[in-house]
């Protein structure tokens, strides 16, 4: 069974919650479990403030990727963002239903079908992209703007 430490300081865990005295500094050594606690953080923060707009993450995500590449199709966007073709399919159908997106035949590949942003798509990501380059700053408001560009390049050397 394992043994809770009540000697550790309170700065190892967050104050007010009822992990106090828990011992978590091996964890807080771990670039995974501080990974996850970050996107956690971020993602809540995401998810108060895209509620006005009714999106989701993998939702904004898709949207933001077609607006700055117009006409990909599923399976690049699938390869792009790491999602299961199966998932994409009732996701793309969802923001066609909102009136977000469109298919239409893929310019250089006839069997395909491109995916668009309509222009009520257009205009809620514009909006919702700024509104998320603001809760990244908001979110990250103990970081510099140097440090947060660090923490960014870092990250994606995790993945790249």
């Amino acid at each position: 069974m394992p043994r809770l430490r009540s000697t550790k300081p309170r700065s190892a865990t967050t104050p007010g919650t009822d992990t106090e005295g828990i011992d978590i500094s091996f964890l807080r050594t771990q670039v995974g479990y501080n990974a996850r606690r970050a996107a956690l953080h971020i993602i809540g923060i995401f998810m108060e403030r895209m509620a006005a707009y009714e999106l989701k993450v993998v939702e904004f995500s898709v949207l933001s990727l077609l607006a700055h590449n117009p006409g990909l199709t599923s399976r690049h966007v699938c390869a792009a963002l790491s999602i299961m073709p199966p998932n994409l399919v009732g996701l793309v159908t969802a923001l066609e239903k909102r009136g977000l997106l469109e298919r239409r035949p893929h310019p250089s590949d006839g069997r395909a079908m491109g995916l668009y942003l309509t222009p009520d798509g257009e205009a809620l990501t514009t909006e919702a992209e700024q509104a998320v380059a603001q809760l990244e700053v908001d979110a990250t408001a103990n970081l510099t703007a140097s440090e947060r560009k660090t923490l960014i390049r870092l990250l994606q050397k995790v993945y790249d």
